[in-house]
């Protein structure tokens, strides 16, 4: 397992392995704007791209896990979890946060596994369902 950042010629790869690419293109278009940001990592196994994660800090001045997507394939290899030990070890500061769905179980479970902590819930941004989201302290750099 391999984890590097993305660049232009995976956004092919990324794109479908996303389960909402297919029916979205704004998602596509997303995955190129995080690609172009520098904020895209994806994990490749064998020269396959499997999983992909980004990282943000633009969450109140924090770092925020702002996506993990793990290709159908690739799920319950542990893939989600190194991608989320990555980015604790790259975050600044001393907080990094993400958020789920409250029916997204196997997300909230892996967060907390990392050590994160639920630390709110936003409600209306889509029907029925509430953002959680999650905290995790970092250790200060030194």
């Amino acid at each position: 397992m391999r984890i590097r950042p993305a660049v232009k010629d995976d956004h092919k790869a990324l794109c479908a392995i996303d389960a909402i690419a297919a029916s979205d293109p704004k998602r596509c278009a997303d995955i190129a704007g995080w690609i172009e940001e520098g904020c895209c990592h994806l994990v490749e196994i064998e020269g396959e791209v499997a999983a992909y994660g980004v990282l943000t800090h633009h969450f109140f001045g924090h770092g925020f896990i702002e996506m993990l997507m793990v290709g159908a394939p690739w799920r319950r290899r542990g893939l989600g979890a190194a991608l989320i030990a990555r980015f604790q070890s790259m975050a600044s500061g001393e907080k990094l946060f993400s958020s789920t769905n409250m029916s997204n179980r196997p997300m909230q479970d892996l967060l907390v596994k990392a050590g994160f902590r639920p630390s709110g819930y936003i409600d209306n941004l889509d029907e029925n369902d509430p953002e959680i989201v999650f905290y995790s302290p970092l250790k200060p750099a030194g």
